[in-house]
């Protein structure tokens, strides 16, 4: 049994220390007022036990709480206050430098909270130490300095989670859609170096990359790139390769039919495709960005995008070899192919592949197939999402969506300058979202049947629950303001490859971004988590049962009138964010258990359910979760994603493609969620296996060896939508432990 000290830093828990912290505040009390010896050992045993009842590391501050709690009920209350008073006078000496601590177990290798914060990043390395380190001295400066005091407490109380705050010190902004075509059509400047438009497939393929990169460095979320961009130098490089085999069949005095030199001229121009394919695939995962990790980029794929047919053709032959190489995978260490975490790959399923005997079923099936062995791509349905926003494109990374382009049909112009420009049509891609703001609809629940009491009629603990919830959407409201006002007055230079050199704008040096933030060109995000275990708090009914179902929606609906108000009043698009938690849903879950308990149902997992997700344990048939998550969906514009868990599918490819029918007729933006291990030590390439250590702590085990170490097995799983190739904290380790399968 383990305790996470301040600096996030992991012990082993030891009795004696909270025995010997509770004699020093009993040594300055009058005799009448002391603890007898034997009191204080029980004192500290209830309190091994206490954290010993929850499967997971308590902090100090949690034990601390307790500690405070169990001397009160010994009616030592002179004791107690001395403690308090004790613990305050620390507080103050720590908020003098709050941050040297943090940085030392960063430094050390020592912070467990840092090792498993993102699924992706290896805290280990350098580049992700310095990463981190500048992220808590910026966590200090805006907790200190740039927050409001009441937004700072919630925050830090899992009433709220103020994202990212590792980065809110910069003016930095969380996701976007890069504006590919304009920057490789009409050239950029990557570090201080000119790049005109490409003439060939394989280098427009590279200088993607290099963009991609630079991107990733100068914001802190997602970022997706569409393969429609590059297919017009698909037709580049077949004009350069025609004349190319034209002067070589002179040079040799060759006479070849024309057939033939078609022939030639095509397989060479498929060369160059597998050529730049591979550019994006090795480049993309052996990038590392100034944050330490390979860039979060999403490959978007959508047929219906090519602008003529014989776009279409050399696109489908660029998805076709995504999906092949991506199925092959990249070497680990050892040279064994394993499964890459990016990039992230979007199919779109429209009429002309979703079906058998459509022209590009084929691509259909190289999809499932992918899908099957390397967890992507993720699946867009080109029908439901245009009932939906009347508009088909991709997410900014895992699922984060525009709402629909408004200022073009309001006459706003060009406001970003681009090159690429078309009066009067819709525009996506150069657009961004400004950042997140999660409420923890658990916490609202959880707080209005504390104020009316357990006894309290259902119509008292709904007008308390709906009287909460308006004062947290007001909270909420204030944190995202904090956000917008931030990027506010931000000067173009401060990311020239952002705002002056096309991946969001081309605007002048010295000019401010400030034009972006209104009228829909860029999005903010109200994020939800936990509407499962809410829902259950407050009518005992699960999402799936029909009263569960009513009062889930009602929420969502709620949530959506809130946003629609702000945007009408500000003029900036609010838009309801299905929040993607990673480490934070373990974060929430032990603030919720801290203020209200271990509540069945509710409080007792060590984590909360992200977004509006049936639970990880509930059993449903694929169809059925899909069917009813799509009612959620829809009310969730700012994004959200649904998935299935499924066995190994790779034997049953009919099953992955009667599922991706289902998500073409049923729900906008769905995955299948799939397994891909495998151990260094033994060559094990099957489902590496979560247990309980000696010390209660979940670890990853292979089955066949028993080898845990972390460092010699590749472990790659969904995690909020994206796939995870490090490891992650014991909430959400919990979370994927007790994962059922949805088709058997």
């Amino acid at each position: 049994m383990n305790i996470i000290k301040r600096s996030g830093e992991e012990k082993e828990f030891d009795r004696s220390k909270i025995a010997a912290a509770i004699r020093k505040a009993n040594d300055t009390v009058e005799a009448a007022d002391k603890l007898t010896d034997a009191r204080i050992e029980r004192i500290a045993e209830q309190i091994e036990e206490f954290a010993g009842a929850h499967d997971r590391a308590l902090s100090v501050e949690e034990v601390q709480d307790i500690v405070e709690t169990k001397i009160q009920e010994a009616g030592a209350h002179a004791v107690a206050k001395n403690y308090i008073k004790y613990r305050f006078i620390q507080e103050l000496k720590r908020q003098k430098n709050t941050t040297d601590g943090e940085i030392l177990s960063l430094i050390n290798c020592t912070n467990e909270e840092a090792k498993q914060e993102n699924a992706n990043k290896n805290p280990t390395i350098n580049s992700v130490q310095r990463d981190y380190m500048a992220g808590a001295v910026s966590k200090d400066v805006t907790k200190r300095l740039l927050l409001p005091q009441d937004v700072v407490k919630a925050h830090d109380e899992g009433i709220i989670h103020f994202h990212d705050m590792d980065y809110y010190a910069q003016r930095m902004h969380n996701c976007d859609l890069v504006n590919l075509e304009d920057m490789l059509q009409n050239g950029t400047v990557i570090s201080g170096t000119t790049i005109d438009r490409p003439h060939s497939f394989s280098t427009a393929c590279n200088i993607a990359t290099q963009i991609i990169a630079q991107v990733a460095s100068n914001q802190y979320g997602g970022q997706s790139i569409s393969l429609t961009h590059l297919a017009p130098f698909v037709q580049v490089s077949r004009e350069k390769i025609t004349q190319e085999v034209e002067d070589e069949l002179k040079l040799v005095g060759a006479d070849v039919a024309p057939e033939k030199k078609a022939e030639i001229i095509e397989k060479r121009v498929r060369d160059e495709i597998v050529r730049g394919v591979q550019t994006i695939q090795y480049q993309v995962v052996t990038l590392m960005t100034t944050n330490g990790q390979a860039p979060f980029i999403t490959v978007y794929m959508y047929l219906n995008e090519a602008r003529n047919e014989q776009e279409k053709k050399d696109l489908a032959v660029i998805i076709e070899e995504m999906l092949k190489q991506r199925i092959q995978g990249v070497k680990n260490e050892v040279g064994v192919y394993v499964t890459p975490a990016f990039p992230k790959l979007i199919y779109v399923l429209e009429e002309d592949n979703v079906k058998e005997g459509t022209p590009y079923w084929y691509l259909t099936e190289l999809a499932a197939k992918c899908t099957a062995k390397r967890m992507v791509p993720d699946y867009i349905s080109e029908k439901v999402m245009d009932s939906l926003k009347h508009d088909i494109y991709t997410c900014m990374g895992c699922r984060s969506f525009l709402t629909p382009d408004r200022f073009t049909d309001a006459g706003i112009g060009n406001i970003s300058n681009a090159g690429n420009y078309v009066p009067g049509k819709h525009r996506y891609y150069g657009r961004f979202n400004q950042g997140v703001v999660t409420v923890n609809l658990v916490d609202i629940a959880m707080s209005a049947k504390r104020e009316v009491g357990e006894s309290a009629s259902e119509k008292a603990l709904m007008e308390a629950f709906w009287k909460m919830f308006d004062e947290r959407m007001e909270l909420c409201h204030r944190a995202l303001r904090c956000r917008h006002e931030r990027l506010l007055g931000t000067f173009s230079d401060a990311a020239p490859i952002l705002w002056q050199y096309g991946a969001l704008a081309r605007l002048k040096k010295g000019e401010k971004i400030d034009r972006l933030l209104y009228d829909g060109y860029s999005t903010i995000s109200l994020g939800y988590a936990g509407l499962w275990e809410c829902v259950y708090a407050i009518c005992g009914k699960k999402l799936t049962e029909l009263e569960g179902e009513a009062l889930g929606l009602d929420i969502m609906k709620k949530l959506n009138e809130y946003t629609a108000k702000w945007k009408k009043a500000e003029n900036i698009d609010y838009s309801l964010y299905g929040t993607p938690l990673e480490s934070t849903t373990y974060r929430f879950a032990k603030c919720l258990q801290k203020r209200f308990g271990i509540v069945k149902g509710v409080t007792d997992r060590n984590y909360i359910t992200n977004s509006y997700h049936v639970h990880v344990t509930e059993k449903i048939d694929a169809f059925d979760k899909l069917a009813l998550e799509a009612k959620f969906q829809a009310l969730s514009p700012g994004g959200a994603i649904s998935y299935v868990e499924v066995p190994n599918m790779q034997n049953n490819i009919p099953a992955v493609l009667s599922i991706m029918q289902f998500i073409y007729d049923h729900i906008m933006y769905a995955e299948l969620n799939t397994k891909s291990d495998y151990c260094q030590k033994c060559g094990w390439d099957g489902e590496i296996e979560i247990v309980k250590d000696e010390n209660g702590k979940l670890v990853w085990k292979c089955p066949k060896c028993g080898n845990t170490d972390q460092n010699t097995m590749n472990v790659a799983r969904r995690t909020c939508g994206y796939i995870g190739s490090q490891y992650w904290n014991q909430g959400r380790t919990q979370e994927i432990k007790e994962r059922v399968l949805h088709v058997s």
